[in-house]
């Protein structure tokens, strides 16, 4: 490093003009890096090189949620002091201090203690992790939604050639042989199955034809399905707009995912059966349903025609002219019995207008003068009642029973 100029002062700053060469770059990013001091890291390890006789070991430390890794370099009684030993995709703590190569442009660490996490500490994280993701409702169960009763598509994430995928398609197409399937074979464990999983994972939610998305895996230990209870793909999970079956492991297996996904089936078998209905099954529900079809119709047309024949035997449809023939009999009655009391009113008016016509001829003047009587008017239609009320040339008018005489007075009469 000695022949390397001198790096410029805090006051000197690049230009067009002024540029600074490769080597101070490097430089000033290894002065960065060198302020990190100590770290503590936690990861997976990829790769392992151990030389025969070389007194360092090379790892390589990978994240277990993102495609990232870096190179750590370890003293060998360092690595060998570590129990149980360490190996590939095993997760482990690593103290170390972050180195940057000049000559290479590359980034490592220098660890000088390495800790394999062990089962206890792994399963006090996930109880952390785990009432971290429910406190922020990941595992409500009012926002699970229901599985599509027949899926157009079936899409699959396991493990190639695995025995979980030879379950689900076998028992799917067992129960239901139309089904289609969309497998994305991935790692189920290990540095990348986190990885390979959360691309499969978009990949299938993207899909519109997609209607159900199954997670599978057979038992394992907890190692073996750490990469289900990885935060980063509860939260893919979560945010997924497809339906999704989390079958991993056995029943007494519960990764994290299993509690964020829609719906949990015990074994990738079970996976099957909550996916597509059983096509028997469904033709037995149906005939049964049919059945009682058409025993409600028989049922109904049944209690119709009872009911028709019911109406059909009541005087009124047996012989529908008896009601016209009872009401043109009261028709009949009533205008007899108008036509009586007509005759009898008839007959009493007549008998009425007799008497009276007799009472009035009785009292008329015209019954007067039929028995020989006249009856004397002046000439304005005044009666003469008093001989004295008549003068000498008065003329008189002598009303007879059929016709008038006139008259002229002459004179008084003497007694």
């Amino acid at each position: 490093m000695t022949d390397l100029a001198p790096a410029p002062s805090k006051s000197e700053k690049s230009s067009a003009e002024a540029p600074w060469p490769v080597r101070v770059v490097s430089m000033k990013i290894g002065q960065w890096v060198a302020r990190l001091g100590d770290v503590w890291v936690e990861g997976q390890v990829a790769q392992v090189s151990r030389r025969p006789g070389a007194p360092t070991v090379f790892l390589t430390l990978r994240d277990p949620a993102a495609d990232i890794s870096i190179p750590v370099t370890c003293p060998r009684m360092v690595f060998d002091a570590v129990r149980p030993p360490l190996s590939e995709g095993a997760r482990v703590l690593v103290h170390a201090k972050p180195d940057y190569y000049l000559q290479r442009g590359s980034l490592s660490l220098r660890a000088t203690e390495l800790r394999a996490v062990g089962i206890g500490e792994l399963l006090a994280r996930l109880a952390r992790l785990k009432e971290l993701l429910a406190a922020e409702g990941l595992f409500a169960t009012e926002r699970k939604r229901r599985l599509p009763f027949l899926p157009g598509t079936v899409g699959l994430i396991t493990g190639r050639a695995s025995a979980a995928e030879r379950d689900v398609l076998e028992n799917a197409r067992r129960r239901w042989p139309a089904v289609r399937f969309a497998v994305r074979p991935v790692a189920v464990q290990g540095t990348s199955a986190v990885t390979q999983i959360l691309e499969a994972l978009r990949e299938l939610d993207a899909d519109p034809e997609v209607d159900v998305i199954v997670l599978a895996r057979g038992g394992g230990s907890v190692e073996d399905l750490l990469p289900f209870s990885d935060e980063t793909l509860c939260r893919a999970v979560f945010g997924c707009r497809t339906p999704v079956v989390s079958a991993i492991g056995h029943e007494t297996d519960t990764p994290l995912v299993d509690y964020v996904a829609d719906v949990r089936a015990s074994t990738p078998t079970d996976a099957a059966k909550r996916v597509v209905p059983d096509l028997s099954e469904e033709r037995q529900r149906i005939d049964v349903a049919r059945q009682r079809l058409r025993r409600g119709v028989l049922s109904r047309l049944e209690a119709g025609q009872q009911w028709l024949d019911g109406v059909r035997s009541r005087p009124a449809f047996a012989r529908p002219t008896v009601l016209v023939e009872q009401r043109e009999t009261e028709v009949d009655g009533l205008r007899e019995r108008a036509r009586r009391t007509l005759g009898h009113r008839l007959d009493a008016a007549g008998g009425e207008l007799a008497q009276v016509r007799a009472r009035v001829r009785a009292l008329s003047p015209q019954a007067t003068l039929d028995r020989g009587y006249a009856v004397v008017q002046r000439a304005d239609g005044a009666v003469l009642r008093d001989a004295a009320d008549a003068a000498p040339g008065d003329a008189l008018r002598v009303r007879l029973a059929s016709g008038e005489l006139p008259a002229v007075v002459s004179g008084p009469d003497g007694p």
